[in-house]
């Protein structure tokens, strides 16, 4: 056979074998993702300026609570299992045991507790020397990526099921799935009832209340944008969109003082992963080789958050391009003029003040 041939018969045995791999070990039923945001805003790397809280003492804290009561007593929960605090003069400790590597967003509740999301093992309350599990199912279904969680004046709970298909230790292949099967959940307590009040999200993220309750709202991962369910009024039930083409993946979301609302936005973007979710093609040939997959989800580089206010128009945004101090911050929290910053990947929390912090000015289209 001559050289072309051989190399000929080669190359269609190795398609064939990449087929054959992709068609037996693809994990993922993509459809296609929608095109990444428009809108632009001038980078200004002001997070690379945070001061560092804690630093080799915490791991992964994804999310923070300010106790305004206790005089700015600051939460979060770690990789480690434990909720931990530091006071206001600085010093940290071990508040709290509860297990697990899955620990995301915290939230007080009115009872005194602490309700903590636990990405294997549901919906939590954590009190002194006891941990109850509160919801780990909901309408026969498993709650399968218990992200984010906010308790309502009337004490009624929401959080979000980023996803029922994949778990916190795969949530890039939902990524590059984009089958929107995110719920935002409500469990009230008086009868131990849970319920879905919104489904076929996005990758059902952070969650969080207008001041007076009337709204809950709930962040859209893979859509860039957020939702708003009117719980009150004219409008209770109805849901509309809140803010959408956001710079950014929307993590958690938090109340500021004055009404407005932190967004954390993770970079998931970069020429490759912007090439590779561009067919359904290419996404299950790299979502068959894990190896790939690693390779493409650390293309993605920077952290940014965003101040958005009551009426979903976007106040400020602080970016790391570069991720050269903050990398894939996955929370903000205001509280007594200072801006807090969680994030999964990092070993301290972040903090600047917010009088550092200019309103957007320039905006790329």
């Amino acid at each position: 056979m001559a050289p072309g041939g051989l190399f000929g018969t080669a190359a269609a045995a190795v398609v064939v074998s990449l087929a054959v791999h992709v068609l037996l070990n693809c994990p993922i039923q993509p459809v296609p993702s929608p095109p990444p945001p428009t809108a632009g805003y001038a980078p200004n790397n002001l997070l690379q300026g945070l001061e560092k809280l804690g630093e080799e003492q915490l791991s992964g804290p994804e999310d923070v609570y300010v106790d305004a009561a206790a005089g700015g007593t600051l939460y979060t929960a770690t990789r480690d299992g434990w909720l931990q605090r530091m006071q206001p003069n600085g010093t940290w400790e071990r508040w709290r045991f509860v297990g697990g590597s899955g620990l995301l967003s915290i939230a007080p509740s009115g009872d005194g507790s602490m309700l903590v999301c636990d990405a294997y093992k549901g919906l939590l309350r954590v009190e002194e020397g006891r941990v109850t599990i509160l919801a780990s199912t909901v309408e026969g279904s498993p709650i399968r990526f218990a992200e984010a969680v906010i308790e309502a004046s009337d004490g009624t709970v929401y959080f979000s099921d980023g996803s029922t298909r994949f778990g916190i230790d795969r949530w890039f292949l939902d990524y590059m799935e984009d089958s929107s099967t995110g719920r935002l959940l409500k469990y009230e307590p008086s009868t131990g009832k849970v319920s879905v009040v919104l489904d076929n999200l996005a990758f059902a993220n952070g969650v969080a209340l207008s001041q007076d309750d009337t709204f809950v709202v709930v962040c859209e991962s893979w859509r860039y944008r957020c939702s708003k369910l009117w719980l009150k009024g004219d409008k209770a039930g109805k849901a509309e969109t809140f803010i959408d083409n956001l710079p950014g993946s929307p993590d958690n979301i938090h109340l500021a003082p004055d009404g407005s609302f932190w967004i954390a936005l993770l970079q998931l973007r970069s020429p490759w992963i912007d090439l590779v979710t561009r067919w359904t093609f290419t996404k299950r040939v790299v979502s068959s080789f894990p190896a790939l997959l690693d390779m493409l989800k650390e293309t993605g580089k920077g952290a940014m958050v965003a101040q958005v206010s009551e009426n979903g128009k976007i106040v400020r945004v602080l970016g790391d391009s570069e991720g050269k101090v903050s990398n894939f911050i996955t929370s903000v929290t205001e509280y007594d003029g200072n801006l807090f910053f969680g994030s999964i990947s990092s070993n301290f929390i972040g903090k600047m003040s917010l009088a550092k912090v200019p309103r957007v000015q320039d905006v790329v289209s």
